[in-house]
């Protein structure tokens, strides 16, 4: 099946889905970017998340954008499954829901990005990230990414290490910042579009 364009189904809704391990142990962690991303967006819609009956996650059910056309139905989700079992959750949802694939949005840390950078795209490679691997294992690679960049781990320190540490205390002076960008992207690649949302973004 190829990729569905966004533009024949635009009533379909979207499922937005940030990527981290549940638990108050990891959520400051470089790899719960994802979840902070999707708090915060939660925030915006004045709601909470919320079990969603047999799936393994949290969820919350909106809008996101402008009141009016660029209005879309949304569903935020949180796996509660850890990082690298992130697909069945995610799958699980968006059959429930019945989200297109190319209606997916995941939005993850990524290592190869300077710290605070926005990438955004449509399918690709997983890049060694365990919850990508697991999403496109269950559903294909044909859905959106939101890549939060964290940049390389300094010196000899094992990448596993690196994105289960929490932030720095100079990366949180920026933290808020750039989580509330991220935010604004997912926003504009829902109500606007992948093109648009890339050219305001990809920094």
């Amino acid at each position: 099946m190829g990729v569905t364009d966004v533009t024949t189904e635009p009533n379909a809704p979207w499922l937005i889905v940030g990527l981290g391990n549940p638990g108050p142990e990891y959520a400051m962690n470089r790899h719960n970017v994802g979840f902070m991303v999707a708090d915060l967006l939660a925030g915006r819609m004045g709601a909470k998340f919320k079990r969603a009956g047999k799936a393994q996650a949290q969820v919350v059910e909106g809008r996101i954008g402008p009141p009016g056309p660029l209005s879309r139905r949304v569903v935020l989700a949180k796996p509660m499954s850890y990082m690298n079992l992130s697909g069945g959750p995610v799958t699980a949802l968006r059959d429930f829901y019945k989200v297109p694939t190319a209606h997916v949005v995941a939005v993850h840390d990524e290592l190869d990005i300077d710290y605070g950078v926005l990438r955004l795209k449509l399918g690709g490679g997983d890049n060694g990230h365990n919850g990508l691997k697991s999403m496109t294992k269950a559903m294909g690679a044909e859905y959106h990414r939101v890549r939060f960049g964290i940049g390389r781990p300094p010196g000899r320190m094992q990448v596993a290490d690196f994105v289960l540490k929490d932030f720095g205390s100079a990366e949180r002076k920026e933290l808020d910042y750039f989580v509330d960008r991220a935010a604004d992207a997912v926003e504009c690649l829902v109500a606007e579009g992948l093109e648009r949302a890339q050219s305001a973004y990809n920094s």
